[in-house]
């Protein structure tokens, strides 16, 4: 993000508190410390429409019971390499999306869907590092959960039920 873009992130609202508070008040200075990297969507008038964050993450098993199930989730064809690499594995590298926040009156027109085929395709496709998953912390409410379910996450696990966030992931 430009200088121009912190102080045009000051009017921007998605409605959501905790991430409008975010965008106004921490990105600059996570930013400015190499904790992720931001990114705004445009309109032709230079308003933005939507916010996010991106940093290198990864996807943490901890158990054989987690991840028989996480590889059961995948759908692999059951007698392939990939099942026996990821059987190997307990972690496996990922893009995170950190925060992600769409103008209040351009939800539901697919900018938030379109931000994470973007961020699907560049990484599926980034020769310079690994990358398996996309993950999110999700806001555990409803809509946010729906959201992000009909755009192909899945839960990483039931422990985070009742807490503020899910960690959701999606294989590229």
């Amino acid at each position: 993000m430009s200088d121009a873009d912190f102080e045009r992130i000051s009017a921007f609202s998605c409605r959501v508190d905790t991430l409008d508070h975010f965008f106004r008040q921490e990105v600059k200075e996570c930013v400015e410390h190499k904790y992720l990297a931001a990114y705004c969507a445009y309109t032709g008038s230079d308003e933005i429409i939507a916010a996010f964050t991106l940093m290198n993450d990864s996807l943490m098993i901890t158990s054989e019971d987690e991840k028989t199930d996480f590889i059961s989730d995948l759908r692999f064809e059951a007698e392939t390499d990939i099942v026996d690499f990821f059987k190997r594995q307990s972690s496996y590298p990922a893009i995170n999306i950190g925060h992600l926040g769409t103008l209040h009156s351009f939800q539901s027109h697919g900018v938030g869907t379109a931000i994470i085929d973007l961020v699907a395709v560049t990484y599926a496709n980034y020769p310079q590092a690994g990358c398996q998953f996309i993950t999110v912390d999700a806001l555990n409410n409803p809509r946010t959960i729906r959201f992000y379910q009909n755009n192909g996450f899945s839960f990483q696990t039931n422990k985070d039920f009742y807490a503020a966030t899910r960690r959701m992931y999606r294989i590229l």
